[in-house]
């Protein structure tokens, strides 16, 4: 069974897997950047009382898995994370400055799907099931 998390107002088991696509879907992480990513989004996900489990991806996108208490909002975590992370990999890494003309590394889009949990059908089943 997922753990369940608990603050003082609620008990949840939130998750988020969350893909950033880089602006144009140009090569341009390489295996430093993901370290340094990884290490960005943990210290974002705590000022949010969230925490990253996974953090992997390609020359064009990173992928993350996040664990995310219920009083955030993902619209708002999601904009935080490509904004300061964004801003902190152009201003250390040269590369990714020189690579877009503009001060842009993510696309505007990203793709979330929630995680974890019984299959849908087993809750809609238990939904059912329950006596009014």
């Amino acid at each position: 069974m997922s753990e369940i998390y608990k603050n003082r107002h609620a008990a949840f088991n939130l998750h988020v897997h969350l893909v950033f696509i880089t602006k144009y879907r140009r090569k341009v992480l390489g295996g430093v950047h993901h370290q340094y990513f990884s290490e960005c989004v943990a210290e974002v996900c705590k000022s949010f009382d969230a925490e990253l489990k996974e953090c992997n991806g390609e020359a064009d996108h990173i992928h993350m898995l996040i664990q995310y208490p219920p009083t955030v909002q993902l619209s708002k975590l999601v904009n935080h994370l490509k904004s300061v992370i964004g801003r902190r990999m152009r201003v250390d890494f040269i590369d990714l400055r020189a690579a877009y003309a503009k001060p842009v590394l993510w696309s505007r889009s990203c793709f979330a799907s929630s995680c974890g949990g019984a299959p849908l059908e087993i809750i809609k089943q238990y939904i059912q099931n329950q006596q009014g």
